[in-house]
Parts: structure tokens; C-alpha cells; sequence
């Protein structure tokens, strides 16, 4: 079993036009790894306490015959609708065998499923550096950088002529916030749409 214990180096470039960026990324030399969809669902204790400290479970199927479990919480949060930046972000991850039986044990230890999600996500990599090109329901197009270091982030920001004003350091919560739309009210978030709470209006 696969664990890893970091403190993620990411940040994320809102309402891109995909084609242009992945030009701009072939052009600098980054490798095109694979296009994937991906699904998951994020856990918490009834009494959301994971929530109110920045915090979520999450079980992913990448879309390329991995699934991870992951814990993630927000580092240095200023607030929770989008318009600063956190620090950064922890994260715990292990990778797991079966997305459905991994769901059922979460339940079986006392943690409810928050919501379901998906996305699509176009990765590349050059050297250590990541680049995904994620769309997600409701949302524009945007690109996460994921390096082992800022300078290396601030490497790839240049080579790809972006500003580095317009970074966010951010989870994709703040960026459907910016849109308006708080995550926490819906049990779904997906392509074919969203699913408001039964206890919503």
C-alpha cells in the first residue's frame, strides 16, 4: 500500500482557454500524460467537524485504474469564499483497491458522504512539475501547477506567460464559490447536474 504525507505546492489559474494553455504547454516542453474522468466522494463525522477546521475525506477514482483516499485540509485560511488565498494545503494519501467497498468501510466506521463529484482532467508533466487542465461541472476551465518547491512554481508560471497576480491558492470549494455556489448544499455535483440537499430550498 502507497501512503504519502505532504504539504501540497499548488495553485491554480481560474477561467482558462484549454486549448491555448495546452499550445503553451507543448511549446515549453511538457509531456501530455493522459485524459481522464474522475469521480468521488468526500466524507466527513456527522457533526462536520472536519469541515469546520478546513478539512475533508476524500475517495477518488482517478480515472486511471488508481483509487485514492485522501485526507486534505486547507492551511492558513483567511476565509471561505474564494477571494484570498490559504497558505497552502496538507495532504494524506493512500491508495486503496475498491472505490465502492472503501465508501462502504467509511460509512461502517461512522463517517456520511458529503457529496459526489466529478471532473475532467488533461495532465502534463514536465520534470517534476504538474500541470492539469481540470473542468469541473458549473465551472470555466482551470489550470493547477503542482511543483516541489515555489520556485518551481514560479518557473512555470513564467515559462507559460502567465501573471502571477492572477494565482490562486485555493480548493476547487472557493472556486465554485466565486461562482456562488456553496458545495456543502448539494449531495451532487456532476455533469448531469446538481443536487441540492433534501433539507434546502
Amino acid at each position: 500500500m502507497k501512503k504519502q504525507i505532504t504539504e501540497e505546492i499548488e495553485v491554480k489559474f481560474l477561467n482558462i482557454n484549454p486549448e491555448e494553455i495546452q499550445k503553451k504547454l507543448e511549446n515549453v516542453g511538457a509531456t501530455k500524460i493522459g485524459a481522464y474522468f474522475q469521480r468521488w466522494k468526500s466524507f466527513d463525522y456527522p457533526d462536520w467537524r472536519l469541515d469546520k477546521r478546513g478539512a475533508w475525506l476524500r475517495l477518488r477514482d482517478e480515472g486511471d485504474g488508481k483509487i485514492t483516499l485522501t485526507y486534505k485540509q486547507r492551511l492558513g485560511i483567511a476565509d471561505h469564499d474564494g477571494v484570498s488565498n490559504d497558505t497552502g494545503m496538507e495532504e494524506v494519501e493512500i491508495n486503496v483497491g475498491d472505490f465502492e467497498m472503501a465508501a462502504l468501510m467509511l460509512v461502517k466506521l461512522g463517517f456520511i458522504e458529503k457529496h459526489y463529484a466529478e471532473k475532467r482532467r488533461i495532465s502534463w508533466k514536465k520534470e517534476s512539475t504538474k500541470f492539469e487542465v481540470d473542468t469541473y461541472p458549473e465551472l470555466e476551465p482551470y489550470l493547477e501547477i503542482e511543483a516541489t518547491s515555489w520556485e518551481d512554481v514560479d518557473k512555470a508560471i513564467a515559462a507559460l506567460a502567465l501573471k502571477p497576480d492572477d494565482k490562486k491558492i485555493f480548493s476547487a470549494n472557493q472556486a465554485y464559490a466565486l461562482k456562488g455556489i456553496k458545495v456543502a448544499d448539494y449531495t451532487r455535483i456532476a455533469f448531469d447536474g446538481l443536487v441540492r440537499r433534501n433539507n434546502l430550498s
